[in-house]
Order: C-alpha cells, then structure tokens, then sequence
C-alpha cells in the first residue's frame, strides 16, 4: 500500500472502533429500556441482555473475520479479548480497588468458562483445526449456560427495581436505539477487520497478532467502559463478573458463532523454538492469568491489589512478546 492508503486504513480502523463502541452503548440502552418496559428483573437484563450486547462486537468482528476467510483474526480475536479482559480491564480495577467479592456467583462463570477453555485447548492441540461440529458443541454450551443462569435468577430475590426518578424513555426511541447500535456495530466491525488486515499487512505484521492485541482491545473497550463506570461508583468488583461472563462468552458464542459459519485452522504465522505461537503463548497465556484472577477470589473471597500488578504486567509482557517474535 502507498502511504497515503496506510493512513486512511489507520483512520477507517479508528473509526471503527468508535463505531463499535458507541454502537455497543446504544445497543444495550435500547435493550435494557426495552426489558425494563416490560417489568423484567434488572439481574435477568444484566446476566443476559447487557452481556450479550457488550460481547456483539467480538461476535461481529469474529463472524465477518470468519466469512471473508480470516481465520486468524477471528481466532486471534476471541483469545486475544480474554487475555485482554483479564490482564487488562480486570487487572485495572482490582489494582486500584480490590475488594470482597461473591463466590457464590463466581463459581457457575468460572467453571463454564474452564470447561469451555479445556475443550478448546483440546480441540487446538489434538486437530488443530475448528470444525462446524466444534462451533455447534461451543454454541450449545453457550445455551446450557443461559438457561442456567435464568433459572438461576427465579430461584433469587429479585433485585431492586430501577430508580423510580428515572426517566423511562419511549418504547419507540429504546427499538431506535436498538435498531442504529446493531448497525453501527456491523458497520464498525467490518472497518475494523478490513482495516486490520491492511495494516498487518503494510507493515508486515502477522494477522493474529494484530487481532491478540489491536483487534481485541478495540472489541474489549465496552468492557472496559463498564469496569471504569464500576470504580467511579464505588462498585469495583463488581466488574469482575462482567469479565468472566464475556471471557466465557468469547469462547462459545464469539468462537461458536465464527467457527459454525466457517470452520477453521489455527494459524501457523508465528513460531516461538519451532512451535506454533499460538500454542506455546497464547493458550497457556489464557489459562494462567484467568487461573490468577479467579483462584484466589474463589479461595479468599477477595481480590487482593498484587493481583492486579501482577495481570498487568503479564499483559505488558505478552503484548510485547507479540511484536518481538
């Protein structure tokens, strides 16, 4: 490319993620108004509509990723976006904030997500290659955990309705909202994908690190907007759920979604002693840090301000590993 076509890829990539992000805001407040009109529990909106809408952008990065044959960025994507939730957007809270947290409602996410993370790392080390099969067993997962997780919600007080000084807003601007977040969250992943792609290769970049690093923390800024609005309010662990829902979501719904649509290998780019990076680094990257912020929550019932340090460092580390290699 000229480099008159290499900065308008970096600007369409900005735009995209601008797209993106607001497009994830306005999807959420249009869904979140709609289930609120109709009297649904705040905790059945968060636990389903809320976390859905801040994974879209994965999913639409991913599937599009997947259709135009980019494996790489829709693989690199959806581990990419774990490390980062993890090491980056949880890390942030609990280092400035740690606090108590609630087992309780850890342990579901946390055991879907290792079953789903131990299936994956199978499917990436036996075959290493994602079949359709694959993609329907991680979509069927991704069912099981939301029935469960409703049924969850009936059996629990209801939690506290919305403040009654809000203004509801109109039924008709909720479907808008709806209706124009989907859409620029499309629009925004298609930039992004295009972009990225042209990026990598302009400056010679691998596509999966370009989606390990760029891609992911770009598709995990609504995460990031959540957690940041969690520690302005006095609530920063409760962030931490929010991560673990969308790391377990990026592995059977973003991953699902993508593989279904069109199956995929592991991509074989980068090498660290002779041996797919992707296996050496980024699968065993998942697991220690997801293992570092939940083990000693679950144990402790506490989030302690060294884990924080440590995850950010571990991601410092990891994103400069990425461009070394």
């Amino acid at each position: 490319m000229t480099p008159m076509q290499t900065v308008q890829a970096v600007l369409l990539f900005a735009v995209g993620l601008v797209c993106l992000i607001k497009g994830g805001d306005w999807f959420v407040e249009g869904a979140t108004g709609i289930a609120r009109r109709f009297r649904l529990p705040e905790l059945l909106i968060g636990a389903t509509v809320v976390s859905i809408g801040t994974t879209l952008p994965e999913v639409m990065v991913s599937t599009t990723a997947a259709i135009e044959g980019t494996g790489s960025i829709a693989y690199g994507n959806a581990i990419g976006s774990v490390i980062c939730n993890t090491a980056l957007i949880a890390a942030i809270t609990v280092a400035v904030k740690p606090g108590k947290v609630e087992r309780k409602a850890l342990r579901t996410p946390v055991l879907f997500f290792f079953i789903a993370a131990v299936f994956y790392a199978a499917i990436a080390y036996t075959t290493g290659y994602f079949s359709q099969a694959v993609g329907l067993i991680l979509l069927a997962g991704f069912l099981v955990y939301m029935v469960l997780t409703v049924l969850q919600m009936k059996g629990s007080p209801d939690a506290p309705e919305a403040d009654s000084g809000e203004k509801e807003r109109a039924t008709w601007l909720n479907i808008v909202l709806l209706i124009v977040g989907a859409a620029l969250i499309a629009v925004g992943a298609r930039l992004l994908v295009d972009n990225g792609t042209k990026i990598a290769t302009a400056l010679g970049v691998p596509e999966t690190v370009i989606a390990l690093t760029f891609v992911a923390l770009g598709t995990s800024l609504p995460e990031l907007v959540t957690a940041i609005t969690s520690l302005v309010k006095g609530h920063g662990s409760l962030s931490l759920g929010n991560v673990i829902g969308a790391n377990l979501f990026n592995l059977v719904l973003v991953s699902g979604m993508a593989i279904t649509v069109n199956p995929f290998e592991i991509p074989q780019g980068v090498t660290v002693a002779g041996h797919n990076a992707s296996l050496v680094m980024d699968i065993p990257v998942m697991f220690a840090v997801m293992l570092l912020l939940t083990v000693p929550a679950l144990i402790k019932g506490k989030l302690s301000r060294w884990q924080g340090i440590t995850l950010l460092c571990v991601y410092a580390g990891y994103c400069c590993a990425q461009f070394l290699l």
